[in-house]
């Protein structure tokens, strides 16, 4: 997985940026607070004004640390103002399927998603009517929302996927693997209108990591305005 492919899917989708970055500041001005402020919430409806990031580094660790399953974690869920937005990394093994098997596949009643595929490849069957269909039970999770399985069944359409590819799956769509010989990686962005998703989620060892920031280019420089001092302090 590369992190140039990782920043061509963000401009792609113009969803995400990655992690949390900090203020610019320009030289002899006093430091400005890290944002967003601890302990201070976004408001449903108010959409943020800072940047979140999600670092190689990250992911790599996520994919190296957590256990097999569900191969679904979910990295970030953002409250974007209007709707949420979740991302997450899924690493699948092998299918393991015999020849004529039927293909086992999964619909979200909210949640679109956007399939980037990383590394791997395997045949992705989309779309159709879903045969045995089963309602999922219990607390939706954090991944998708409510959602539902069941069988490919007449409609369903099938390709092989490799890096690169992008697949966009709209909510109620049935989409599952199969030929899966080794792996397939992928990441999902997932916009969520209803609001499903629990927004602020931060997959757990995310929580301690933030990147380093670098100077800004320009700010506090010619007609660059400078950052804003803080406020000084009431006076008795």
């Amino acid at each position: 997985m590369k992190q140039g492919m990782i920043g061509a899917v963000t401009a792609l989708a113009a969803v995400v940026t990655y992690g949390v970055v900090t203020g610019a500041q320009a030289p002899a001005q006093p430091a400005r607070p890290v944002y967003p402020p601890p302990a201070v919430p976004i408001q449903a409806g108010d959409a943020p004004a800072y940047a979140f990031d999600i670092t190689k580094a990250e992911i790599d660790y996520v994919l190296k640390t957590a256990p097999a399953n569900p191969p679904d974690r979910q990295l970030r869920v953002v409250d974007m103002g209007k709707y949420n937005l979740g991302v997450g990394i899924i690493h699948r093994g092998p299918t393991n399927e015999k020849p004529g098997d039927p293909v086992s596949v999964l619909w979200h009643d909210y949640t679109p998603e956007i399939y980037y595929i990383t590394s791997g490849s395997g045949v992705l069957t989309t779309g159709g009517v879903i045969l045995n269909q089963r309602v999922g039970t219990g607390v939706p999770n954090t991944m998708n929302g409510p959602s539902g399985s069941g069988i490919a069944g007449p409609g369903a359409y099938s390709r092989k996927v490799g890096p690169g590819d992008i697949i966009i799956i709209p909510n109620k769509v049935a989409h599952g693997w199969s030929g899966v010989t080794d792996h397939i990686e992928y990441l999902s962005y997932r916009p969520d209108p209803d609001r499903v998703l629990p927004a602020g989620w931060v997959y757990p060892s995310l929580l301690r990591t933030v990147p380093p920031e670098v100077p800004t280019p320009g700010v506090g420089r010619g007609a660059a305005p400078a950052a804003p001092a803080p406020a000084a302090a009431p006076r008795d």
